[in-house]
């Protein structure tokens, strides 16, 4: 049976554990990585030939599953990203990885792995110096050879979001020749911000259950216009499942530990997994382009049409930004409805700076927006909320928020 070695990461002991986790591979250990707050799955089966990374993957709704990846998968992924790298003209080995994410998801802990199979330098940022974006530049700046380096890093939009309101920031983005992004949607007032300034980002689709990017948009493509999550790399093959939901194929999907404790793969027999993401699949210049459309599992049934709130999120925020509401962040999601079934509701983070006055005029505006919308998108209640905020890596934590409103609405208080 092959060893089992817990490893609880910090955003300030990510080298340490990196280390940690090289020299439990070289013993075979399977290993988990997790942080102080979160429990260990209890796992009956007996743990498959190592070694391998157990992971947490998932999570936008509450729902966690472990993913087991051997070391295989990840030797895949990484090979799978430089041959897209040497489609961009860049040799792999020559990069700087500059990782700003958790080692404890697989969007932090694949850079890192990547530098070790290409051979090029990695280096960690911690979170408190991507949130000062002077010291950001200064560090980067400081590292040897940072004037010839190909540097290329990886961002949730949130990260993006802060970064190019700074001039530092928008050095550092410039600086680099591959920004990938993904976890999350990027707007189409970032999009179009991040075009004027001629960043070169490479918006990209990836799970934990497929160890990491599946898809990936050059920058030529972003630059020019085009907004999709980028063709299938070389080892991924993709299809649409029943209602349109994302369905991919590729040998380094995960096994997952279930609720009792045993051991599974995700894939059905035909080597299939479903991602629960709904998709559209293009063909641009006879290749195959991802657009993701929405979340299965947070699509709204309210009156017998679906709708997902993703996209109206955008659509919002978006509309919002052109007319200069002091907007922070906004989440759609929904409430029980005995009429409808499920109505949406809207929570709000506005800049702090808002007084009373200010802030019933900015939800009135936001309620003029979405005025001429239909029904069923438009927000039954509004809610001011001064926390709202995605999670480390974009993603919003739905449950969490909704039980917010629940809490909130027993004093009866929305906009």
């Amino acid at each position: 049976m092959s060893n089992l070695f817990s490893i609880i990461c910090n955003d300030h002991n990510h080298e340490e554990c990196a280390n940690r986790v090289a020299d439990e591979f070289e013993k075979g250990s399977w290993v988990i990585l997790k942080t102080k707050n979160q429990s260990e799955q209890f796992i009956s089966s007996e743990l498959p030939p190592g070694p391998g990374i157990i992971i947490r993957g998932g999570g936008s709704t509450g729902s966690y599953q472990q993913c087991l990846h051997h070391v295989s998968h990840l030797n895949q992924s990484a090979i799978a990203t430089s041959q897209w790298l040497k489609g961009q003209g860049l040799n792999p080995v020559d990069c700087q990885i500059l990782n700003a994410l958790p080692l404890h998801h697989v969007s932090g802990l694949l850079p890192w792995w990547r530098s070790r199979c290409w051979g090029a330098k990695h280096i960690w940022i911690e979170a408190k110096t991507m949130h000062n974006p002077s010291q950001l530049e200064e560090k980067c700046n400081s590292l040897k050879g940072h004037h010839q380096a190909i540097r290329i890093t990886s961002l949730v939009p949130t990260q993006l979001t802060r970064l190019i309101k700074s001039p530092a920031g928008v050095r550092w983005l410039q600086s680099c020749s591959i920004i990938w992004v993904g976890g999350a949607p990027i707007s189409k007032a970032l999009a179009k911000a991040s075009r004027a300034l001629n960043l070169r980002l490479a918006p990209c689709y990836g799970t934990t259950e497929t160890t990491a990017m599946v898809t990936i948009q050059t920058p030529e493509d972003f630059l020019t216009g085009q907004n999709s999550s980028g063709e299938p790399l070389n080892d991924i093959e993709l299809r649409l499942g029943t209602g349109n939901t994302l369905q991919i194929r590729t040998q380094r999907l995960a096994k997952c530990i279930k609720a009792d404790g045993t051991i599974s793969s995700i894939a059905n027999e035909e080597g299939w997994w479903e991602s629960g993401d709904v998709a559209e699949l293009l063909i641009q210049n006879h290749v195959q382009q991802l657009k993701i459309i929405g979340r299965q599992d947070t699509a709204i049934n309210s009156g017998g049409e679906i709708i997902f709130p993703e996209k109206l999120q955008v659509r919002l925020l978006d509309a919002a930004i052109k007319r200069k509401i002091a907007i922070e962040a906004i989440l759609l999601t929904t409430i029980k409805d005995e009429e409808w079934g499920e109505r949406l509701i809207a929570l709000v983070r506005l800049k702090n700076s808002q007084n009373d006055h200010d802030l019933k005029k900015s939800f009135a505006s936001l309620k003029q927006i979405v005025k001429e919308w239909s029904s069923i998108e438009r927000p039954s209640a509004w809610y001011h909320c001064p926390a709202l905020s995605t999670n480390i890596l974009g993603k919003w934590e739905i449950n969490k928020w909704k039980s917010w409103v629940i809490k909130l609405n027993r004093t009866n208080t929305s906009m």
